[in-house]
């Protein structure tokens, strides 16, 4: 019997921006397959030129709501790295502090309210709220975590304003600290309660696999967010943070208003799946713990996975959280007022954001005016991955209701928790 499959889905619900996707194909034929990105680009490296070096942070901040404590500690390593500014080992584990309070909230966030009515049938999380309302209750209090760990490190849940080069503008009181800290042990059971409830609808993640290459951040003996060279796992030998734009070899694609990205291979993912595959054999026992329960190995290419190590990550940034609480209070908070002088330079940052890791550099002159800034984002790497996980996955179901095929798409592009709008910004223009 002859078959036509047409699918346009306008618009990918339940993502941060506008993707879309087309799929056509006649009797068993394919003839196009296609995730676009039409979004109107962004000029946010345009918006950094001409303004000083202790602005920086404070405007690209602005480019994400979700991943703003991100952009800026990216932005912040850059300038110190172009103007050689130091920093305390005080500053570093607050840093990283401050960092998993965002991690917590996105991947909360994306897991529960996101992804989590995929598993169970339904179009959004609202009707969960009836059907299974102590998993939403549970989902609530994580998210509600993550955004007052904001709070107290970074100065507001979202774009963050303690964020300084070399330290804080201001530090939390021990008091807080200890007060968090059992917040965060208190969040324990939460987390494994999350963990329960995605474990029993786990079967519904489609079991897909196609080789890829992962990317991420690596440094020795650390599951790391914020340090660290640039690793991959088609190679043993990681790339200094400087050469970045020898990785990212960002490219054009007519189908899409941001770049796309390859490095080894014609596509490569980055995320927490890629975080996981890189550095899994430094996960904490209760991390460790989680990862076990669902079957997640180094070496999974199974992209719908990224939302277990999702899941997975945040037990983990819970678990060493808490570490660093006690390491900080160990030592007693000292007050920190570092003088920056400003110098002619260049300078390069990278910060895994909870979707992948981020790139940021800038060229400063003598006064510390940026005169030039280029910026790479998680999802503008995702990209050309999703792409070809496309490719690859529609011959395999094209015999399945157009229904089935639209869900295992939309499925497969929020496994990525896309930040499609932070991704467009390539568009350069020549006036004539």
């Amino acid at each position: 019997m002859s078959r036509t499959v047409d699918i346009s889905v306008h618009h990918v619900t339940r993502v941060e921006g506008h993707g879309n996707i087309r799929v056509r194909a006649v009797d068993g034929t394919i003839e196009r397959i296609e995730w676009q990105v039409p979004e109107a680009p962004r000029f946010f490296e345009a918006m950094v030129r001409g303004q000083k070096w202790e602005d920086i942070q404070t405007i690209v901040s602005r480019i994400c709501g979700i991943c703003s404590v991100t952009h800026s500690f990216a932005a912040v390593k850059a300038i110190e790295d172009a103007m050689g500014i130091e920093t305390s080992e005080q500053t570093e584990k607050l840093r990283v502090l401050t960092h998993y309070g965002e991690q917590m909230e996105s991947h909360a966030l994306h897991v529960g309210y996101l992804v989590a009515p995929d598993l169970l049938g339904v179009n959004s999380v609202v009707p969960l709220v009836e059907t299974h309302p102590e998993a939403v209750k549970t989902v609530i209090r994580l998210h509600r975590l993550g955004n007052r760990w904001m709070e107290i490190l970074a100065g507001r849940r979202t774009h963050p304003v303690s964020l300084r080069p070399g330290g804080f503008s201001m530090l939390p009181g021990e008091k807080q600290l200890r007060e968090f800290k059992k917040e965060l042990e208190a969040a324990v059971p939460d987390l494994q309660a999350l963990a329960e409830f995605v474990l029993s609808v786990a079967d519904r993640l489609p079991k897909f696999e196609r080789p890829t290459e992962y990317i991420a951040l690596v440094d020795p003996g650390q599951y790391t967010f914020y340090h660290g060279l640039i690793g991959s796992t088609d190679t043993e030998k990681p790339k200094p943070v400087r050469e970045f734009e020898s990785v990212v070899n960002e490219f054009v694609s007519p189908q899409s208003t941001a770049k796309w990205c390859k490095w080894h291979r014609d596509a490569y993912a980055v995320g927490a799946l890629a975080r996981f595959n890189l550095n899994a054999e430094h996960l904490l026992p209760l991390a460790t713990t989680v990862a076990k329960q669902f079957g997640l190995e180094k070496g999974c290419c199974n992209p719908y996975m990224n939302n277990v190590a999702q899941l997975v990550e945040a037990v983990q940034v819970v678990e060493h959280g808490i570490q660093l609480i006690d390491e900080l209070l160990t030592a007693g908070l000292k007050p920190e007022r570092p003088k920056v002088k400003p110098r002619a330079g260049w300078g390069a940052g990278a910060v895994e954001a909870p979707r992948g890791i981020l790139f940021h550099s800038y060229e400063f002159d003598a006064a510390g005016i940026c005169r030039r800034a280029n910026l790479t984002i998680p999802t503008n790497q995702n990209h050309a991955n999703i792409q070809k996980d496309f490719e690859a996955l529609v011959p395999q179901i094209l015999d399945r209701s157009e229904d089935d095929i639209r869900l295992m798409l939309e499925m497969l592009v929020r496994a990525y928790d896309p930040c499609i709008s932070c991704s467009t910004h390539y568009l350069d223009i020549e006036f004539v």
